[in-house]
């Protein structure tokens, strides 16, 4: 029997791993918590600890977990940037779900792009109260604009795609560019200085976090719309709302917010909310925020869950040799060097 400790569940994630419960010998813990070193001892007794992205899995919280005799770090998600990787090397397993359904998360930044720049938000309110004038609701068409794609993984292209049956003109900016995929690729600055639109779908590293920050906004057209379904740290708050402010940046969609580990995925409507910088950003008439929803589809919680079991399921089949394995000894994080034929450690 293997035991699982789930943290920070949602009735969502229940259902999905529940679906398929019957399926593996697997004993399920589901704990509402966040996992952080105050917590970590919840997941005493069990085999497997299953986190999401707003866990928190510092050296700390691994020593202690490892300390319990915690086998292995499942995370139901494809970002690991709350995980220290290196800490768990030698001692804790690794695993994410690299992909779990790019046209839920793409498919999203297109509905915010549509709903900010048709203001379909603010009419879907108005009528609601039986105003139907149209004043203030004057949009743009999306045909003939530029959009700046920052990083071109599947989730990149699948919204190129998109991007492109609207009509649209695509450039994109990949530090590792896709070979033979027809994308026109230029420098961050030219996407920066050319884009009406821009849209992030990249990972967060040391080098992209804050590359949205008060220089790049410098750079931009003026009205240029910003988009962010992938990581919140990759723009720089403060300088996004001196930028709206300024009137240099016509309108933002966020899915992802910098500090939204203690506020994103919980009802506050009942509460005073501390964070101010949030709070502004979401009394602004052009900013659109959703608490990180982008992945929240039938198909991509099925895959999850289906991707999450097989991946415990491997390492305790084929001993120790894991599926989807976060490895720090190659160097290169999600593809181990070996091709994955042989343990990390």
């Amino acid at each position: 029997m293997i035991r699982i400790a789930f943290f920070d569940t949602k009735d969502y994630d229940r259902a999905s791993f529940e679906r398929l419960a019957n399926k593996d010998n697997i004993e399920y813990k589901f704990l509402d918590t966040k996992l952080t070193e105050d917590t970590a001892e919840l997941a005493n007794g069990c085999d497997v600890v299953c986190v999401f992205v707003n866990d928190t899995v510092n050296k700390a919280v691994i020593d202690k977990l490892y300390g319990y005799g915690i086998k292995m770090i499942a995370l139901r998600c494809a970002g690991y940037n709350n995980v220290d990787v290196q800490a768990a090397y030698g001692k804790i397993h690794v695993v994410h779900v690299p992909a779990y359904s790019p046209y839920a998360v793409a498919e999203h930044a297109a509905a915010l792009l549509l709903t900010s720049i048709r203001r379909i938000h603010k009419a879907y309110n108005r009528t609601r109260d039986f105003n139907f004038s149209l004043n203030g609701l004057t949009g743009f068409d999306l045909h003939g604009k530029t959009v700046g794609v920052v990083g071109t993984g599947k989730i990149g292209r699948i919204f190129i795609d998109i991007c492109r049956g609207f009509g649209m003109n695509v450039i994109a900016y990949d530090r590792y560019p896709a070979k033979d995929s027809g994308i026109d690729y230029v420098t961050l600055d030219e996407l920066f200085e050319r884009s009406d639109i821009i849209s992030l779908h990249c990972p967060l590293t040391d080098e992209t976090r804050h590359m949205i920050d008060g220089s790049a906004i410098e750079k931009m057209k003026k009205g240029v719309v910003i988009l962010n379904t992938s990581r919140g740290a990759l723009i720089d708050a403060e300088a996004l709302l001196a930028g709206i402010k300024a009137r240099k940046v016509g309108a933002a969609c966020l899915d992802v917010y910098e500090e939204e580990a203690d506020i994103f995925f919980e009802d506050r409507s009942g509460h005073i909310l501390n964070d101010e910088l949030l709070s502004r950003l979401i009394s602004m008439p052009n900013v659109i925020v959703t608490s990180h929803q982008a992945f929240l589809t039938e198909e991509a919680l099925n895959n999850i869950a289906e991707t999450t079991l097989s991946n415990i399921g491997s390492y305790f089949e084929n001993d120790g040799l894991c599926d989807n394995e976060l490895c720090y000894r190659c160097g290169n994080i999600e593809q181990c060097k070996k091709e994955r034929k042989e343990k990390c450690f």
